[in-house]
């Protein structure tokens, strides 16, 4: 039997804190809400979904010597995800807090994430984190590490893909000094508009044009419920997400979708039809409670069966 590929993931894996208004959101006003926590972060969350699409996973995050770093241990421990983590005793774990307005969407999101900016630099130079690299078949790493840290990790193994996810519009400049070195980059809009300065409503040409004089040979772009946009060598696509059949949360949809696409080609399919598995597990987490959505063989090919082929874009 054929071995599972290995990700190695470096980046977040942290305390997600999601509130959610109880009915119409009134801006700068009290608003009755629930708030649940759980463990996410961006390379976390996609390590989750890759493990249930066929792939060995392992982690190097950093958390700190408190009891959410705890749970992070013990989340990471049932995901089946190998740890390499370094905890800080005398730290507090990092945590993203998230305000979502009666229909799930993001109204405000708050990254407390100090140890990250201190960590990462320093726990990229370790030796067990560069032999996890040379085992790997793969890395992917989010914008949580601060620049200095994805320079140094992306020349540890120079021949190997390595996948990003941007993070948030404040963190994805990061990506640009390592961008020659990307596989594949996973962006929203506004991120879109943080590397390049382009508008929501710019064409899907001129945003491939602006993101390749970045470097970023191929990217996927999301927008929402909106048409995702992507491209590599092969040329420009597009693919229309199914809707919701619930939607419950949509925090952790991105990296659902970065996780089920990395899966899927490190399993050796093309990324158009990568995407489309991205896009089912994506369906998945906007219908879960769930940092990384939780589902079965049967619940992935149902959610698959939803995804319609992507369009070539002229």
């Amino acid at each position: 039997m054929k071995a599972s590929p290995l990700l190695l993931g470096v980046g977040g894996a942290h305390i997600d804190r999601r509130g959610r208004v109880s009915g119409a959101y009134v801006p700068a006003a009290s608003n009755p809400g629930i708030m649940r926590e759980d463990v996410g972060g961006g390379a976390f969350n996609a390590l989750r979904t890759a493990a249930r699409r066929s792939v060995a996973a392992s982690l190097m995050s950093v958390r700190g010597g408190d009891s959410a770093g705890e749970a992070v241990a013990g989340a990471i421990r049932q995901a089946g995800i190998t740890d390499l983590s370094a905890i800080f005793l005398d730290r507090s774990t990092p945590s993203y807090t998230a305000i979502l307005d009666g229909a799930g969407e993001l109204v405000v999101g708050l990254a407390d994430m100090a140890l990250y900016d201190m960590a990462f630099p320093k726990q990229v130079r370790r030796s067990s984190l560069r032999d996890a690299a040379k085992m790997a078949d793969a890395l992917l790493v989010d914008a949580n590490l601060p620049a200095s840290a994805l320079e140094r990790l992306t020349a540890l193994v120079p021949e190997k893909p390595v996948f990003a996810i941007a993070i948030s519009p404040a963190k994805a400049m990061r990506l640009s000094t390592v961008a020659g070195r990307l596989s594949l980059t996973f962006l929203n809009r506004r991120e879109v508009h943080a590397l390049t300065g382009l508008t929501y409503g710019a064409q899907a040409e001129q945003v491939v044009a602006a993101l390749r004089a970045k470097g970023l040979r191929s990217a996927v772009v999301t927008a929402g419920s909106e048409a995702l946009l992507a491209y590599d060598g092969d040329g420009i696509f597009t693919l229309s997400p199914p809707s919701p059949r619930h939607i419950v949360d949509v925090t952790g949809a991105g990296d659902a979708l970065a996780g089920a696409t990395v899966a899927a080609m490190l399993n050796g399919l093309p990324l158009r039809a990568a995407l489309r598995e991205g896009a089912a597990a994506a369906l998945l987490a906007i219908e879960s409670a769930a940092s990384a959505p939780d589902f079965t063989a049967k619940d992935f090919a149902a959610a698959l069966d939803l995804v319609p082929q992507p369009a070539e874009v002229p």
